[in-house]
């Protein structure tokens, strides 16, 4: 089940631009050139996230986020190209979640919109990272293939989810070490090789097959695997 996010800005490259960035990382986009059309779209469906513009054609960002948020406890980034105090203080009283500036790296939107969903993990379905048969519960620190519960330790977890959230995109030993094993470890990063073969163990023991992929000389990566494995 992908994450979905509604983006409402009527400014089109840019519309386009944050869509194929999303669709890339793996989100389910939908766009929506103004305001009535956006509170429109989100009515029609369950979104992980609203990425929304303040100034639209039709009604204003501000006027489109108080009413979603009348009805709605979806997480909402606003964008804007004014970055003045008084302007920010008026999207968050809206009841936006977090607020960007324009121009922004896609990298930093992106690092907000995993921010906002781990902290609406409580109320967010789309939290679950699904890949194939293979489920991974962040909250719940738990993974299942096919309904069954995968036992993992604390370590393997840390790092089977690491790598779910960053599908597709190669990491190497040492981005693996400094995202998982934080500062507790100075040694060999060849402790990710050995981790690596107990998560692989027990993926395989469960019927999974093929998902964490060895890129020579530099380190691992996740690949999308097929429901029947």
């Amino acid at each position: 089940m992908k994450r979905k996010v509604l983006i409402v800005e009527d400014e089109k490259n840019l519309a386009r631009f944050l869509e194929l960035e999303l669709r890339h990382e793996g989100w389910d986009v939908s766009i929506a050139p103004n305001g009535r059309e956006g509170i429109r779209l989100l009515e029609t469906g369950n979104w992980s996230i609203l990425v929304l513009d303040v100034m639209l054609p039709d009604l204003s960002g501000l006027e489109v986020c108080r009413r979603i948020r009348s009805q709605s406890d979806v997480p909402i980034i606003m964008l804007t190209a004014r970055d003045a105090v008084p302007d920010r203080v008026s999207g968050l009283d809206a009841g936006a979640d977090d607020y960007m500036t324009k121009p922004f790296a896609i990298e930093e939107l992106l690092a907000r919109m995993r921010a906002l969903l781990r902290r609406n993990r409580g109320v967010d379905p789309e939290a679950v990272l699904v890949n194939g048969p293979c489920c991974i519960y962040p909250e719940e620190r738990r993974v299942t293939v096919r309904g069954d519960e995968v036992k993992f330790t604390t370590r393997e977890f840390d790092l089977f989810l690491y790598l779910m959230e960053n599908r597709d995109r190669v990491k190497s030993r040492e981005q693996i070490i400094a995202q998982v094993w934080r500062f507790e470890y100075s040694g060999d990063t060849n402790v990710v090789d050995v981790y690596i073969r107990y998560i692989r163990n027990k993926l395989a023991a469960a019927g999974v097959t093929g998902m964490i992929e060895t890129v020579r000389g530099v380190g691992y990566v996740i690949r999308e695997v097929p429901d029947a494995d």
